[in-house]
């Protein structure tokens, strides 16, 4: 069900998965985790420099796979603590830049594999929301913090108790993800983001996904932020690419960053 495969510096992990909509049970789970172990090795290795991630057919993820679980018996810490948790950290972390492409259904593990991707574009005719409530359940994987940051208690609320879904246009004009467009064009407009971001200077994109995600994780305000800022800047300054970038800038070429 999960592919990765590599081309100029860019990995990219498919859920394959359309004729349940890419929905994934712990099996899956267990293969995205191996995926994401193998690509960030191979980004260690420097053979990986950026990672793009989607979803086969027309939804890119629509959640957790219940086909035959028994609701009475279901192990649900297992499944979300033991399992999902952990890979949406290790993906948080992946030691390169990260982009997700995402159509159709974006729903509970499908959502929270979009929050913990560094960047996210979307299908105008992407969904999110919470339709959890027809099962007894609610929604998780890190929705109602991404909900309420961007939409405030009283839409995330509406959008739980309603079950009501919104659109990835108006997803992003809320802030959650970064860009929307014809679901046509969002496959390879993210990859030849990802792809130029794989040609950057990875070790400076590195240091600012660590200054965001310390950023969000502390509430931190501008002056904490800046020390931060500034402590980065003085460890790229003895990088290969700082000396590359600015050797590239004064003899007016383009720079031919390695990530070192």
């Amino acid at each position: 069900m999960i592919e990765l495969s590599s081309n100029n510096g860019v990995a990219e992990i498919v859920l394959n998965a359309p004729e349940k909509l890419n929905s994934l049970n712990e099996a899956g789970l267990v293969e995205l985790d191996a995926a994401y172990d193998d690509a960030a090795a191979a980004a260690s290795a420097g053979t990986v420099r950026a990672l793009l991630l989607r979803g086969e057919g027309r939804a890119f993820c629509a959640g957790r796979d219940i086909a035959g679980v028994d609701g009475a018996n279901d192990d649900a810490r297992g499944y979300l603590e033991g399992l999902l948790t952990p890979l949406l950290q290790k993906m948080a972390a992946f030691p390169a830049p990260t982009f997700a492409a995402a159509q159709g259904a974006c729903l509970g593990v499908g959502l929270g594999l979009l929050i913990a991707t560094d960047v996210v574009y979307v299908a105008e005719n992407a969904k999110f929301g919470s339709p959890f409530g027809n099962l007894g359940a609610t929604l998780d994987s890190g929705g109602h913090w991404l909900f309420t940051e961007t939409l405030g208690a009283h839409r995330t609320l509406d959008l739980v108790y309603s079950s009501d879904l919104i659109s990835g246009a108006e997803a992003v004009a809320a802030g959650m993800f970064s860009r929307s467009m014809l679901a046509e064009d969002l496959l390879d407009f993210t990859r030849a983001a990802a792809a130029k971001a794989a040609g950057g200077p990875t070790l400076a994109f590195n240091a600012s996904k660590t200054l965001v995600a310390g950023i969000r994780r502390e509430r931190l305000g501008l002056w904490d932020a800046v020390v931060l800022e500034n402590e980065a800047q003085v460890a790229l300054s003895a990088t290969a690419d700082y000396a590359e970038g600015f050797a590239a800038f004064t003899a007016k070429r383009k720079p031919t960053f390695t990530g070192k």
